[in-house]
């Protein structure tokens, strides 16, 4: 079985069609939900962009034990896997973190195609790495097509198989600088303005109500933009004759604030605390954690699945997909082709979304290479089928939301079900040690 995994940077579920979006313009990868399995309750596990993709290739919760840095040696991602049991094992990114300052998440690929097309560019004093496109003088310039036009060509030379080819494209992360006809969809005026917000509280932004609107557009505009040159990849795949023998799996890393819960962004920042920039308190909610996950098997009926699932099952779906046997002790994912197939209905008790475990004062290296203190403990978001706890650590602020009669998480319960407040933090305590977290991160948040 070839393999494709697609991954689309910051991507909101809730803005594709296939997730109910009534504006978006994603008729591609509503295509391909068609014909495949789509998951509705599926969760990122570590936040955001580098340990997202730690989860991915190694299906391991790595926020227990890692922050945004390279690569453990100890540990094997599913690409050296792959390559050792003869596959083929291709990447395409323009994701700009896989390969500089040695990261080394390009380890196990055969051949690997960093498109430089957002080229990181740090200094040696730490400074945050700005990004510098290329000219851009077509379409094709842009990064998401520039890396879809890099893997169509690399499937011409692998497609007798069997392959895995990872294609990794950063857009639609900011900053939302689309062609302007994809933009025109959303917003006929347009005028070429980009807006891109800095991280924090919407009500400290100088912005105004149009150019939050503006954002939002430019934004859907990047996402149709991926679209049309996925469909493009896989109308490929098809053209190869290689569609009968090709899984492929597409999803994202994290998603996105715009305006929700009182956030711009991803994260919260604040520019100066005693000279030097910090993170405040980040809370992670549905937004930026329930994300997309589509799952398209050769034989395997459509459908639609409502079970709990992780980012950390990636990895042993991918392995299962290849016939692999991966150690148990190796991963804390689980493969969900059981799940897709329909022979499993029942998927996790509850899921953990997390930046890295970092106690205040620590420096954190978690949106780009540059060190920045964290002022308070950083909330984790434990999710059932119900209930949705963000917990930091003993002491701090609890939030409880009530994902049935509360979905967009307006009314804070934690004061009226503490029973469940209890439980789903013993259960969060529980992985923490049996994923062998160090003390000095685990005893803080043991208690509530």
């Amino acid at each position: 079985m070839n393999i494709i995994l697609i991954v689309s940077d910051t991507l909101r579920r809730d803005h594709l069609g296939c997730y109910g979006s009534k504006s978006a313009y994603t008729p591609n990868i509503d295509a391909l939900a068609r014909r495949s399995v789509v998951f509705d309750r599926h969760y990122g596990a570590s936040y955001p962009t580098m340990p997202a993709r730690a989860d991915f290739l190694l299906g391991k919760w790595t926020f227990t034990y890692m922050t945004w840095e390279p690569f453990p040696v100890a540990d094997v991602p599913i690409s050296e896997r792959l390559a050792a049991s003869g596959y083929q094992t291709v990447g395409v990114v323009d994701t700009p973190f896989y390969t500089v300052k040695g990261m080394g998440y390009d380890r196990g690929f055969n051949h690997f195609f960093d498109m430089h097309s957002q080229l990181p560019l740090g200094t040696p004093s730490g400074a945050p790495p700005p990004l510098f496109p290329r000219p851009r003088n077509t379409e094709y310039d842009y990064c998401a097509p520039a890396t879809f036009v890099q893997a169509e060509q690399c499937l011409d030379r692998i497609h007798e198989g069997p392959f895995f080819l990872l294609v990794d494209t950063w857009d639609p992360h900011e900053p939302w600088d689309p062609p302007a006809w994809y933009v025109r969809r959303y917003r006929s005026n347009y005028d070429g303005r980009v807006v891109s917000p800095p991280y924090g509280y919407l009500n400290e932004w100088e912005g105004s109500e149009d150019d939050l609107a503006l954002a939002r557009a430019c934004y859907m505009a990047e996402i149709t933009m991926v679209d049309r040159w996925l469909g493009r990849l896989l109308e490929r795949v098809d053209s190869l004759g290689i569609g009968d023998d090709t899984a492929i799996l597409f999803t994202t890393d994290h998603g996105y604030y715009f305006g929700e819960h009182g956030i711009f962004g991803k994260l919260v920042r604040e520019r100066e605390i005693r000279g030097a920039p910090m993170w405040l308190r980040s809370p992670l909610y549905e937004e930026v954690v329930h994300l997309p996950l589509i799952l398209h098997v050769p034989g395997v009926a459509p459908r639609r699945v409502n079970a709990l699932t992780s980012a950390v099952d990636i990895m042993p779906t991918l392995a299962g997909l290849a016939g692999l046997r991966v150690p148990e002790e190796a991963v804390h994912g689980r493969s969900l082709l059981r799940l897709a197939g329909g022979e499993e209905t029942e998927g996790r008790r509850f899921v953990v979304s997390s930046l890295p475990l970092v106690n205040p004062g620590d420096g954190l290296q978690v949106v780009d290479h540059r060190l920045r203190k964290v002022a308070v403990y950083q909330p984790a978001t434990i999710t059932t089928d119900r209930w949705q706890l963000l917990y930091s650590a003993a002491g701090e602020p609890l939030e409880l939301y009530d994902l049935e009669s509360d979905p967009a998480e307006n009314r804070n319960v934690a004061p009226q079900h503490s029973s469940v407040v209890a439980e789903l933090h013993r259960q969060y305590v529980e992985l923490l040690e049996s994923c062998g977290t160090p003390a000095h991160y685990l005893e803080p948040r043991r208690r509530l």
